[in-house]
C-alpha cells in the first residue's frame, strides 16, 4: 500500500503544479479587478461573472455549447460505424484502418485547417468542381460559415472519438455474441445488449475528449468561421491577450470548466443509466 502511494506521487505532484495550482490561480483572479493599464488588482469583486450575463456573451456561450455537442454527436455518429468495421476486420485490416485514422496527426493542424480554406472558398475546390460539373452557376458561400466551422470540427476530432471506440470494440469479450446466437438472439439485440454496453467506456471516453477539444479550440472558428463565428474560447484568448482584461477571461473559463463538468456529468450518468436498462433487459 505505502509502494503504491509512493508511485503515485509524481502524478499528484505533476497535477498540482501543472493543474491545480493554475486552475486555482484563475480561480483567485476571476473574483478580482482591474486598473485602467489592465493590471490585476487583488480587490474582491464580481465583475466578471456579471459581464457574463449580458446577452452578448450569453448567446456567444450557448452558441458554443450546441457546437460542441453537435459535433460531439456528429463524431459518435460517424465514428462507431467505422470503429465496429475495424474492430471486426482481419488483423491486417484492422492495422491499416488505424493507420488511415492516424494519418490526419502526421500533418500540422493549422495545415490542415487551412486547407479546407482552399477547398471551401468560392474560387476553390469544391465551387470549381460542382460548377464545372454545370451543378451551380454561381459560387457558393461556404467559406466563413458556421457550416464550415462544424465541418472543420468534426474532421478535425474524428479520430479522437474512432480510437477509443476501436479499443473499446478490440477488447470485448466476442464469446458473449456467441453465447446471444446460439441461444437465439438476433443481431441487433446482440449490438443493443452485448456490443453497445461493452463499448460505454470508449464512448464514454471519446465524447470528453472530443467535447472538451472542441469547447476549448479558437483556431478553427478564426480560420473557417472568421468574424461571422465566435466561441467562448475566442472571446477568452482576446480577454487576455488583446483586452487585458484577466478577471473577465477568468471567469469565463472558470463558468466554461463548471458547465463541462456538469455536461460530461450528465452524459456519464445517462450512459450508465441505458447500460443499466439493458442489464434489466437481458435479465
Amino acid at each position: 500500500m505505502r509502494k503504491s502511494k509512493l508511485m503515485l506521487a509524481p502524478v499528484l505532484l505533476w497535477l498540482s503544479i501543472f493543474l491545480l495550482i493554475p486552475m486555482l490561480i484563475v480561480v483567485v483572479i476571476s473574483f478580482t479587478q482591474r486598473d485602467t493599464l489592465g493590471n490585476v488588482v487583488f480587490s474582491f469583486s464580481l465583475e466578471g461573472y456579471k459581464t457574463f450575463f449580458d446577452s452578448l456573451y450569453l448567446g456567444i456561450y450557448w452558441d458554443t455549447l450546441v457546437l460542441s455537442v453537435l459535433t460531439t454527436v456528429i463524431c459518435l455518429l460517424v465514428s462507431y460505424p467505422l470503429a465496429y468495421y475495424i474492430a471486426n476486420a482481419p488483423a491486417k485490416m484492422q492495422k491499416w484502418g488505424l493507420i488511415l485514422i492516424t494519418i490526419p496527426f502526421w500533418i500540422n493542424f493549422l495545415i490542415r485547417t487551412y486547407a479546407w480554406v482552399l477547398l471551401l472558398r468560392t474560387q476553390g475546390v469544391v465551387n470549381t468542381i460542382l460548377m464545372h460539373l454545370g451543378w451551380i452557376q454561381d459560387p457558393i458561400q461556404m467559406l466563413y460559415t458556421k457550416g464550415a466551422v462544424l465541418l472543420g470540427m468534426v474532421y478535425n476530432f474524428i479520430p479522437f472519438m474512432v480510437l477509443p471506440i476501436y479499443v473499446a470494440l478490440e477488447q470485448m469479450d466476442k464469446r458473449l455474441l456467441d453465447a446471444a446466437s446460439d441461444l437465439g438472439a438476433s443481431r441487433w439485440k446482440a449490438f443493443r445488449y452485448i456490443t453497445l454496453p461493452q463499448s460505454k467506456s470508449g464512448i464514454m471516453t471519446g465524447a470528453v475528449l472530443v467535447y472538451v477539444s472542441t469547447t476549448g479550440m479558437f483556431v478553427v472558428t478564426d480560420i473557417l468561421g472568421g468574424a461571422k463565428s465566435m466561441m467562448i474560447s475566442n472571446i477568452i484568448q482576446s480577454q487576455y491577450l488583446g483586452a487585458r482584461n484577466w478577471p473577465f477571461g477568468s471567469a469565463l473559463s472558470v463558468i466554461f470548466v463548471i458547465t463541462s463538468l456538469i455536461l460530461i456529468m450528465l452524459f456519464n450518468r445517462a450512459m450508465q443509466s441505458k447500460a443499466d436498462r439493458a442489464k434489466e433487459g437481458r435479465a
